[in-house]
């Protein structure tokens, strides 16, 4: 039996990674059947310092590309890390009436606060349909780009679901293909459906409307 692709060493991966978003099939979001352009990009929890490396090859690698339907120009990816991103909102954002930022009070807090409330604290202020879709939003519109690169799914867990992040896209990020680069395994079964099964373990509940992108076609 063929050993599946996301679990062949990481050279085959990026091979095939490489040839079906440089492809223009992809690229053109040909054979979605009125689908969202959404693909899982699924990886071994343990990988993921390679996956990082593999990352920063693969966009300076389809940089370098020759695609017809490009203009014969590479293809140019914006990556969105989430963790970075929470990070930069919390930092930009006001605390209290004297004026201090919210990230200084998270911090002068953690140490002190029991998870459940530290959570709950940072599940209000990084609401995704407040404030993290309407920055993913900004990027996009403000950046000149072909694929978008979803990252830093495993750092910001679990105060941000990445189920949570595809669906509230659904509306803002349908016009170019998005990769999301996923620690853990999207589960496909007749019975349960598909399934974001984070660090393999932890099911992130149902999401159905994305694709395999070790499954895509080149």
């Amino acid at each position: 039996m063929t050993q599946k692709i996301s679990h062949q060493p990481l050279a085959h991966r990026f091979q095939h990674l490489l040839q079906v978003i440089g492809g223009e099939r992809f690229l053109q979001m040909r054979g979605l059947n009125n689908d969202l352009p959404f693909y899982i990009c699924e990886f071994r929890a343990s990988e993921a310092f390679d996956m990082q490396l593999m990352q920063g090859n693969l966009i300076n690698s389809l940089a370098n590309l020759q695609v017809t339907c490009l203009g014969g120009r590479g293809v140019k990816v914006l990556e969105i890390n989430l963790y970075d991103l929470c990070i930069e909102l919390l930092k930009a954002r006001e605390g209290s009436s004297d004026g201090s930022r919210l990230w200084d009070e998270i911090l002068a807090v953690e140490s002190d606060v029991d998870k459940d409330n530290l959570l709950e604290l940072l599940q209000n202020v990084l609401g995704i349909e407040d404030y993290l879709i309407p920055a993913i939003g900004e990027r996009l519109h403000e950046a000149d780009f072909d694929v978008l690169f979803l990252t830093g799914i495993g750092e910001v867990f679990p105060y941000i679901r990445s189920h949570n992040v595809l669906n509230n896209l659904q509306s803002t990020a349908k016009d170019k293909p998005t990769v999301m680069f996923f620690p853990g395994e999207y589960r496909h079964s007749l019975e349960q459906g598909a399934s974001l099964a984070l660090f393999d373990r932890l099911h992130d509940d149902t999401y159905y409307r994305a694709f395999n992108i070790y499954e895509t076609k080149r």
